[in-house]
């Protein structure tokens, strides 16, 4: 039997940011992986492959939005043969992938691998539109929420039914207040929504545990705790991913009482 052809190894590491938008947020994971692998190929990137008899492009992803899910802040690792500027590399691999699915900004990785290049992804902030509940009553289910030791919640999933803590993962929530841009995060959600005076808008921020607690187990609960029901299904978005810190008011918070 012939023996594999050698690999190149991966010289540079890219870390790329990018979005998914309007109806990409029904896209599963596979679906986005196979839009990345064709896209890396028509942009002409040089992608490293693993070895062996069935090498696979280096491209690796951190935990990805679920299903139904639009996010302004997901993330995968490149592994490239040869050195590219992050600005070329950024516009042609947009350029490349489908409407939806947009590159926001690449990065190169100092750490050389996806275990590095991931490791500061403690937590996600999520915006969740909750149509045809007001403001008031979500406010009073946030502020109920806070206050319990744990909130659990069950979840089907392919290995059966799954118990979770939704409480002990949420560090940070909040009812936003209503502005011109507050429900319209991905471009696309202000279409589903009535009117801004018919919804109200959460904002948390999810610690990245095991087992992965999801937006929709906090919404769960708040259905469970305070018989918050939208009218039609939620609008979810991730906005962000980070550090703990920077994504709850911590450091506001302790700045504040050191001054």
């Amino acid at each position: 039997m012939a023996e594999p052809a050698p690999t190149r190894p991966a010289v540079q590491h890219l870390v790329v940011r990018y979005a998914k938008r309007g109806k990409m947020r029904f896209a599963s994971h596979r679906d986005v992986a196979r839009a990345f692998e064709r896209g890396v190929r028509r942009a002409g990137l040089p992608i490293a492959y693993s070895a062996g008899f069935t090498p696979h492009p280096k491209i690796s992803y951190a935990g990805g939005a679920p299903t139904g899910v639009a996010s302004e802040a997901e993330y995968l690792s490149l592994g490239l043969t040869d050195r590219q500027d992050e600005t070329q590399v950024c516009q042609r691999l947009d350029a490349a992938l489908p409407d939806g699915i947009d590159v926001i900004d690449v990065t190169e990785d100092v750490g050389k691998g996806a275990g590095t290049a991931f490791g500061h992804l403690e937590a996600s902030e999520w915006r969740v539109v909750l149509p045809g509940v007001g403001p008031a009553a979500a406010q009073r289910a946030v502020a109920g929420f806070l206050t319990l030791g744990e909130a659990p919640v069950e979840r089907l999933t392919d290995k059966g039914v799954r118990r979770l803590d939704a409480r002990a993962a949420v560090v940070d929530m909040n009812v936003l207040e209503m502005g011109p841009t507050t429900a319209d995060p991905d471009g696309g959600q202000r279409a589903a929504v009535t009117g801004l005076e018919d919804c109200a808008i959460l904002r948390m921020v999810v610690l990245h545990t095991a087992p992965a607690v999801r937006p929709e187990d906090v919404l769960t609960a708040l259905r469970e705790q305070a018989g918050i029901v939208p009218s039609s299904p939620p609008m979810t978005t991730r906005m962000a991913q980070g550090p703990r810190a920077l994504l709850t008011r911590e450091a506001l918070l302790t700045g504040e009482k050191g001054s």
